[in-house]
């Protein structure tokens, strides 16, 4: 996979368009001073998440005994239903809704909404089926990260000025392009196990 492509595919699955409604909602009963620093620090945890898994995939998948093929069928299946969920949302949103309160530490925001299973099964990867261009997929996965930041940073004024319908269409428009790349992943760890 090229650099480029690994980007968008990170972009596509972080999905911070269709995230804008989820990260509102669960920061609403935040203070409206502390919102930003939360979002900035989340941010920068699922950054460290996602670097964690980039660095140390091929001894991940070793000390668990996986084989990239397991780890490319499971990514896609995930990121098929991620897909699904955004197409045809369900009533708790793509994540569900854990109807917790209060100020939000890792989880939701920065695990599983941007560092989700279909991020990091795509970083290991990335990771494992091209340990020698590491500078590549870190180049990506920092350009990926940086629109989202951006994206999410602005989540207030993308709201106001795209409404939920707007969201919700980008959102099924992302959902059907993840629909297609989780299917690549798993006709490539299917080749790849049969071949």
């Amino acid at each position: 996979m090229e650099t480029f492509a690994a980007a968008v595919t990170l972009f596509l699955i972080m999905d911070p368009l269709g995230n804008i409604p989820i990260f509102l909602s669960v920061l609403s009963g935040v203070a409206p001073e502390r919102r930003r620093l939360i979002l900035i620090r989340e941010l920068l945890i699922a950054l460290a998440i996602m670097l964690l898994f980039l660095f140390t995939g091929p001894t991940i998948l070793t000390a668990l005994g996986l084989s990239r093929e397991a780890i490319s069928i499971g990514g896609g299946l995930v990121l098929m239903i991620i897909a699904i969920r955004m197409i045809f949302p369900s009533r708790g949103g793509v994540m569900g809704d854990d109807g917790s309160e209060g100020e939000p530490l890792i989880v939701p925001l920065a695990m599983p909404l941007i560092a989700g299973p279909s991020v990091l099964a795509t970083l290991v990867l990335l990771a494992e089926t091209g340990p020698d261009r590491s500078g590549d997929w870190l180049l990506a996965l920092m350009g990926a990260w940086t629109l989202s930041a951006a994206i999410l940073l602005l989540s207030q004024r993308l709201y106001k000025l795209l409404g939920a319908r707007g969201l919700k269409a980008i959102e099924r428009l992302m959902g059907m392009i993840l629909v297609t790349i989780s299917v690549q992943m798993l006709l490539d760890g299917f080749k790849s196990y049969l071949g």
